[in-house]
């Protein structure tokens, strides 16, 4: 088992970054506001058509860019949702979502969550999965992409006010990244056996003669962007370890290469960008460390699995409960970790299934703020804020100015940096604290005993943290759990995305300082050592007090 482990995760490590580095070349040239080449003329002709001024724009005009953006996408994505039974493409004819799943569901699609409180092949129209949640998809990866091209940049200028445009950003990312990639996934997908089609569903008899529909539609489409989007939200309630979503093993390792592949390729060019490829790969080898150790555990405890079953007469004792049997323990595993490492929430076994120390690890991985690869663009910026502050624990440690890549870190990035780090904790401990304190919130609770409470941590982990994967057992689709939700779920992606744009707007008015003897160290094993103990200690701001809420539990009697 151990040698097989080994091959699996060496295997998937060495073709993601042979895949990233070239995209990150792609990626750093955008950044750096060349057009790839061919792609010239025809922006030109984009801009003049659309209307859009490609001037530069500061930090505040560039941030409500991407706020109206959103906005308005959450406002359509709404409507949209509610009025699906009078809408086109819809041959089984669905009705509109209540009010409050529909704004559940608008909201997480819009903030790269993709929670879902319904099953989508009995929920949702084939117009509003592909005009309302894939679009979407794309827009909300475009996004998070968007925030790291003008994070990055601060990084790497000075003394001016501007940040790039956000709007040439988006149109850049969407057309010539995500498109391009999301149409060869699908493509591939598709030959592998998974479904795409507009055909109403299809009855049929089971063997043992109950008469059934089999779901159709578009799905390798969305399933595409799902993954290479960080998105997560499947076209089937069984998400990923549906066979028409994810049909063979190969699709599997490939969705999984789609998760990261971007998040991988924008640390290579943050490193191309900044003129100095070690900070690219520091952020690599300290991501990659942390996702190495998390894997091994997950496989170690699913194989270990519950020792009681032997002593009940099993033959094994491996944890095969809630994994499909064609991907195993290993591939399960695997995909569980990339998937919450991301904040992408696909899922290919039932995470609630998993054994205590396999499910506690993608609880963490969401906790500490999914900087782990993370999502497209917000996984960097969120381990960048981690740099700073090592960068600045580090300077206290030693007495010196704070800096990083030559820029010195102030008392204002420091608050920006600590408010944007505190966001997510917060919203998980009270969001958490408040669905314990309140019959709405206990009534969802299926599962009697401490495990209920797990269940609460996980499904508001989630949402806070944009990932929207879940345990089961918790009937989230009532007024209180959407709105809780829906509310964690935006102010944990807006909440963070605001003081990065402010501390990119701080940072780019700013001189890089020459190069000097006792500098802080912003690369090798030693920095890797301490921006790692400082993802872990920012981590258990969440993952500590969160078990000292298990005996509010036990007093609330959850049953």
């Amino acid at each position: 088992m151990a040698a097989q482990a080994f091959l699996l995760i060496a295997s998937f490590l060495v073709v993601l970054f042979v895949l990233a580095r070239p995209l990150g070349s792609g990626l750093a040239q955008l950044i750096n506001n060349v057009p790839l080449p061919g792609t010239g003329g025809v922006e030109k002709g984009i801009w003049r058509v659309l209307g859009i001024d490609d001037r530069e724009m500061n930090w505040r005009d560039y941030l409500i860019a991407i706020l109206l953006l959103n906005i308005v996408g959450l406002i359509a994505l709404f409507a949209m949702l509610m009025l699906q039974g009078i809408l086109p493409l819809n041959p089984q004819q669905l009705p509109g979502l209540s009010w409050h799943l529909a704004l559940n569901t608008a909201v997480s699609f819009v903030t790269n969550t993709n929670w879902q409180s319904y099953a989508g092949e009995t929920t949702l129209s084939y117009f509003s999965q592909m005009v309302g949640l894939t679009v979407q998809n794309f827009l909300s990866a475009a996004s998070g992409i968007a925030v790291i091209f003008a994070l990055t940049r601060a990084f790497a200028r000075q003394k001016v006010s501007t940040l790039g445009n956000a709007w040439v950003d988006l149109t850049r990312i969407t057309l010539w990244i995500l498109l391009p990639i999301a149409l060869l996934i699908a493509l591939f997908f598709i030959q592998q056996g998974s479904l795409q089609n507009l055909l109403p569903y299809a009855p049929y008899t089971s063997l043992e003669g109950a008469k059934q529909l089999l779901p159709m539609g578009p799905v390798a489409s969305q399933e595409a962007i799902k993954m290479l989007g960080t998105n997560g939200g499947g076209f089937f309630n069984a998400n990923s370890s549906h066979p028409f979503e994810n049909p063979t093993a190969l699709t599997n390792f490939v969705q999984m290469l789609a998760i990261f592949l971007i998040p991988a390729a924008l640390c290579f060019a943050f490193g191309d960008v900044v003129n100095d490829r070690r900070q690219g790969r520091t952020l690599l080898w300290t991501m990659s460390l942390i996702f190495v150790v998390c894997v091994a555990l997950v496989i170690w405890a699913e194989w270990q699995g519950n020792p009681h079953f032997l002593s009940l007469g099993a033959d094994s004792a491996i944890n095969m409960e809630g994994k499909e049997s064609r991907f195993g323990i290993l591939a399960s595993s695997l995909y569980a970790v990339v998937t919450t490492a991301a904040s992408c929430g696909a899922v290919n076994a039932m995470h609630d299934s998993f054994t205590a120390l396999g499910g506690m690890i993608p609880m963490w991985l969401m906790q500490i703020g999914e900087v782990v690869f993370g999502g497209v663009g917000s996984g960097l910026y969120g381990m960048l804020l981690f740099v700073l502050l090592a960068v600045f624990i580090a300077g206290l440690m030693i007495g010196r100015t704070p800096e990083y890549l030559g820029k010195k870190i102030d008392v204002r990035e420091m608050k920006l940096t600590a408010l944007a780090i505190l966001v997510t904790p917060a919203l998980v401990l009270l969001g958490t604290a408040l669905a314990l304190m309140t019959e709405a919130g206990r009534s969802g609770i299926f599962n009697p005993g401490i495990h209920g409470f797990s269940e609460v941590l996980y499904a508001v982990s989630s949402a806070a943290n944009n990932n929207g994967s879940a345990f089961a057992g918790l009937s989230a689709n009532s007024p209180f759990w959407n709105c809780l939700l829906a509310f964690c779920m935006f102010v944990g992606r807006f909440g963070i995305i605001v003081p990065v744009m402010a501390i990119a707007g701080s940072l780019v008015n700013k001189k890089i300082q020459p190069t000097t003897t006792g500098t802080l160290p912003t690369h090798g094993a030693l920095f890797i050592g301490l921006l790692t103990g400082t993802v872990l200690l920012v981590g258990a701001l969440t993952f500590i007090p969160a078990l000292a809420l298990g005996p509010v539990a036990e007093y609330l009697s959850l049953r």
